[in-house]
């Protein structure tokens, strides 16, 4: 109550009860037997009446009302007719109809066709997530998404990231194997601390044939990839010392550099080609995106502004936009698509199921209520004459946008004037659809989403052929799925079922055989009669099917027991346990697809992986299983992606030729080649790299006392090696404190060492080397930096047209932390 405002007005639903329950809580902790002291808990409880209440204006302490609500039905898409209502209804009630951002007010005062509404009907902007009566007041108070038809949102009133960034392509663990950028291909065998010129100082070590062992310093891991092939097999371990590596790597220079022609050609086609310059925004669409729910993140509002500048261009869009599950890719799509129509233009949004079509149907014409656009779906739900009439008013430019399975790209579905594809996970779809989406490419505006993308699709965008956009930052209140992978367990099941039962949660249950899911459902009823359980499979009559999944959605069903059908997209925020028979039998990407069907709405998700009880399972779905429960955090798409690239072998990127010369190298060496190739082909300049050796008498290691786990510390030493600028390292700094506490001296001193290493760097500094009592600089020109030296505190010597000896005297080198600030000052002050 100390942080309320005098001003606030208190409310106290059933006094009596409020008093009652108070009692009965002091009373028990003034138990002898309790622990805790009773004032510690109710801080002047005694005084609460006397001090805390009567500070307030109303003094409901001393004043009944009566306050009798009754709820307002929802307007279920009649949203004219409900302001006909609740207009004629301002003629002897006061009206409170509240929306929560301007542009909602707006757009109502348009669609009122008045400037002002009436005295009793009042649109303040605010938020109340139910309406209610008084009819003794004779009040109506309500919110525009009841009105409108759309579901109550959740609010996001702040904004928050990913706490798991993804630093490096793969985890490294011990006895992995790895490619060291010189040396070859490697296995590596832990982190090594070891004692150089008397200072401590960790180690990758890496064996190689032979058994020889290189100790590559933790500075320069970025030297090192895990080895990812283009099949699961293992290759040989490179023998150091040879030619081999150099030639192995020299063979697959020359084969990328005709695949990168090939993509270059592509690009230059596609950018070639007259595509459709959309208009700036107007106000329908400022209106439009402010009428989102919810509250955009950083990186929506980032997204959103990329793909509005791509549709703007003359030429065709081609963008991939990677998020988790959940993570708002589908309202940036629905932007996308009302942009196209706004301007006169038709979308096609191409899905891969058929439950997933109807959700987007369901999803965009709620979102369009207010706006004068057409959406259909055409699927198996709709009859033989329902579908023919719908391409036919597609052909002719009635229907705006069109939502279907791979049956929109049939040959008998033709748009008056398409002007943007939006493809929702485009791996799901065979060769055949994808050539035909690689012709539409050329000419029209294509938005590719993906949670896990396909190495191929992702490696084209990181390479620049493609654009890509990332959704990082997860929904407010949004926690990671607990997931577990467990035998086959009756009472388990139970358990879980009965839990999300008593929350008032729903559940799917996973069962993607069909012969036998009508068994399983029986079985089901007979563990947990307490809950009401439907069945849905894709082999189900459309009417049947269609009347299960409506069931579940209006909470007419607990348990939905299914096949895959459900995988793609479904959003159904109550339902937040999944369980998954024969788990060993899906795939890792698909896996994470179906977990993401939990974990929605604010609620903790949990995800049962079930293990067979009459088999065993082959190691390779092991992996996929020990991976799927690592990988649960929020923002776990990119890695798992990765991680089913390592399980199942990179295959073939754009023909199987390649396949071999992955093998050569390992996956992401292969991945930098091919983009280096790509910038040959442009004629773009190398991007000068100049790493600065620091060979400086300070111990400069993560202590194991600090942080325990060699991963976490080779996440740490890759984030030091590939920082930028002062920015990445102070954020650096936080997240250690964050997560382990204040780092210590040597940590500190890290940081400090690699600061100087990026400043070094920007004046082309190859090396920084301690020979007492000289400072010995290699440079790329000794005489481009004389003014580096200008105020250096002590005797500068150039004996050749590369290396500069700065004398100090012996007080320089007395600690670390003098050493280190005379070598922050020298660069600094040179800036």
């Amino acid at each position: 109550f100390d942080y309320l405002s005098p001003k606030t007005l208190l409310f106290m639903e059933e006094t009596a009860g409020i008093n009652e329950a108070g009692h009965i809580f002091r009373n028990r902790l003034e138990d002898p037997d309790s622990i805790y002291p009773v004032e510690t808990v109710l801080r002047d409880a005694a005084k609460f009446d006397t001090i805390y209440l009567n500070r307030f204006l109303c003094g409901l302490c001393k004043t009944s009302i009566n306050f009798h609500a009754r709820s307002v039905q929802r307007f279920e898409n009649r949203s004219r007719e409900a302001l006909e209502e609740l207009l004629t209804l301002a003629g002897n009630h006061r009206i409170h109809l509240f929306c929560e951002k301007p542009a909602l007010r707006q757009r109502l005062l348009e669609m009122l066709e008045i400037k002002k509404p009436p005295e009793k009907f009042h649109l303040p902007v605010g938020f109340v997530h139910h309406g209610f009566e008084l009819p003794e007041h004779r009040l109506f108070v309500l919110s525009h998404h009841e009105v409108f038809g759309q579901h109550q949102p959740h609010r996001r009133i702040r904004k928050i990231q990913s706490t798991q960034a993804i630093e490096s392509f793969a985890d490294l663990e011990t006895h992995d194997l790895v490619v060291h950028v010189n040396h070859g291909i490697g296995r590596f065998r832990g982190l090594k601390t070891l004692t150089k010129n008397g200072r401590q100082e960790e180690f990758l070590a890496i064996e190689f044939a032979g058994k020889a062992v290189v100790h590559v310093p933790a500075g320069k891991i970025e030297l090192i990839h895990k080895y990812v092939g283009a099949r699961a097999a293992r290759p040989k371990l490179s023998k150091l010392g040879g030619r081999t590596w150099e030639r192995q790597k020299q063979k697959v220079n020359d084969a990328v550099e005709d695949m990168a022609a090939e993509l270059i050609d592509f690009q230059a086609r596609r950018q070639s080609s007259p595509g459709i310059s959309f208009p700036s925004d107007t106000t329908w669409q400022t209106e439009f995106e402010q009428s989102f729910p919810y509250q955009d993140t950083k990186d929506q509002a980032a997204v959103n502004i990329d793909i509005k500048n791509d549709m703007q261009l003359s030429r065709p869009m081609d963008r991939l936009l990677c998020g988790d599950v959940g993570y708002g890719k589908t309202e940036l799509a629905i932007r996308a698509a009302f942009k196209a129509v706004e301007h006169g233009k038709q979308v096609a949004v191409l899905v891969p199921t058929t439950v997933l079509a109807q959700q987007h149907y369901r999803t965009f014409t709620e979102r369009l209520a207010d706006f004068p656009f057409i959406a259909e779906v055409i699927s198996r739900f709709k009859t033989a004459g329902q579908a023919r009439n719908i391409i036919e008013r597609t052909a002719q430019g009635r229907v705006d946008i069109l939502i279907g399975t791979h049956r929109i790209l049939s040959k008998d579905v033709r748009f008056r004037d398409l002007g943007l594809i939006i493809i929702d996970e485009e791996q799901r779809f065979g060769v055949a659809h994808k050539e035909r989406l690689k012709h539409m490419r050329v000419t029209v505006d294509i938005l590719t989403m993906t949670a896990t993308p396909i190495p191929r699709t992702l490696h084209m965008a990181l390479l620049g052929i493609r654009d890509i956009s990332s959704l990082t930052t997860p929904p407010l209140d949004r926690r990671s799925i607990v997931t577990e992978v467990c035998p086959f367990d009756e009472q388990r099941i139970r358990a879980a079922i009965l839990r999300e039962l008593n929350r008032q949660g729903q559940v799917y249950f996973l069962h993607n055989r069909v012969q036998s899911i009508h068994n399983t459902a029986g079985s089901l009823r007979s563990l947990v009669p307490e809950a009401r359980i439907s069945v849905a499979h894709g082999q189900m009559s459309k009417n049947e099917l269609e009347k299960h999944m409506l069931d579940f959605v209006s909470y007419k069903a607990d348990v939905l027991v299914c096949t895959t059908i459900i995988e793609s997209g479904l959003d159904i925020p109550n339902a937040n346990t999944i369980i998954i028979n024969d788990a060993d039998r899906f795939g890792l990407a698909e896996l994470h697809q179906l977990r993401g069907r939990v974990g929605r709405y604010k609620n903790r998700a949990y995800a049962y992986m079930l293990l067979p009880s009459r088999r065993s399972i082959n190691p390779t779905a092991a992996k996929r299983l020990m991976a799927i429960e690592e990988y649960s955090q929020l923002g776990s798409g990119f890695r798992i992606a990765l991680r089913d690239l390592e399980i199942r072998g990179a295959g073939n990127l754009l023909g199987i030729k390649q396949s071999g010369h992955i093998d050569a190298v390992g996956y992401e060496l292969y991945c930098q080649l091919l983009a280096a190739a790509v910038r040959r082909q442009r004629k773009e300049p190398e991007p000068l790299r100049i790493t600065t050796h620091l060979e400086l008498k300070i111990s400069n290691h993560i202590p194991r006392s600090y942080i325990t786990a060699d991963r976490q510390r080779m996440d740490v030493y890759r984030r030091l090696a590939t920082s930028s600028g002062s920015e990445d390292l102070d954020q650096l700094e936080k997240d250690l404190t964050d997560l382990f506490g204040r780092p210590p001296c040597s940590v500190r001193d890290l940081l400090q060492l690699a600061e100087i290493r990026i400043l070094a760097s920007r004046w082309s500094i190859r090396s920084i080397i301690q020979e007492e009592p000289d400072l010995i600089f290699q440079l790329e020109e000794a005489a481009s930096a004389q003014h580096l030296f200008a105020n250096a505190p002590g005797n500068v010597r150039v004996p050749d047209q590369h290396t500069v000896h700065l004398r100090l005297s012996p007080r320089y080198f007395e600690s670390a932390t003098t050493l280190i600030a005379t070598l922050r000052k020298i660069l600094k002050q040179a800036m």
